[in-house]
């Protein structure tokens, strides 16, 4: 990392997971190409890194995205062998009719991508503008990713 600021070496990292452009659970065609669950939950990690040098304000965001990998994790670890890429996780609960539930790993992969997005957004922002104030860039960021997902409470908890 020498020579290379921390956001330097985020956008660098989750640069190779933006290429792939993940779909929607919905969307997501379940005889695709595997995604490994393990490389994809330390990029999700960076993000929370990320959000802790931004400050406390992103308390909320962080505390959903943490919550998330969490959940991911937990399957992960009750079977490794199994759990290596997460297309078996999204057939999994699929084939049990879990995969729209709240608490689901589908819906945590769901967010972890989102967030993902409102990362990458605001990475982008901040590359192309150093000096960009970071609450406009924030700001401007989740505007055109999460909050036209986000509900009214979400969306004044942000705030």
């Amino acid at each position: 990392m020498e020579g290379k600021s921390e956001i330097r070496s985020a956008i660098e990292e989750l640069s190779m997971l933006v290429k792939a452009q993940p779909a929607t659970v919905g969307d997501i065609n379940l005889d695709a190409a595997p995604i490994p669950t393990k490389p994809f939950l330390h990029v999700c990690t960076l993000i929370l890194q990320v959000l802790d040098k931004i400050g406390p304000t992103m308390a909320v965001l962080r505390q959903d995205i943490h919550q998330n990998i969490q959940r991911l994790e937990n399957l992960c670890e009750s079977d490794p062998t199994k759990y290596l890429n997460l297309i078996e996780i999204l057939k999994k609960e699929d084939s049990e009719g879990n995969a729209r539930k709240g608490s689901s790993c589908s819906k945590a992969l769901l967010w972890l991508t989102r967030s993902m997005d409102f990362m990458v957004a605001l990475l982008q922002k901040l590359v192309k503008d150093p000096g960009q104030n970071m609450e406009q860039a924030v700001e401007e960021s989740y505007n055109i990713t999460l909050k036209p997902r986000h509900g009214w409470i979400s969306s004044a908890a942000f705030k």
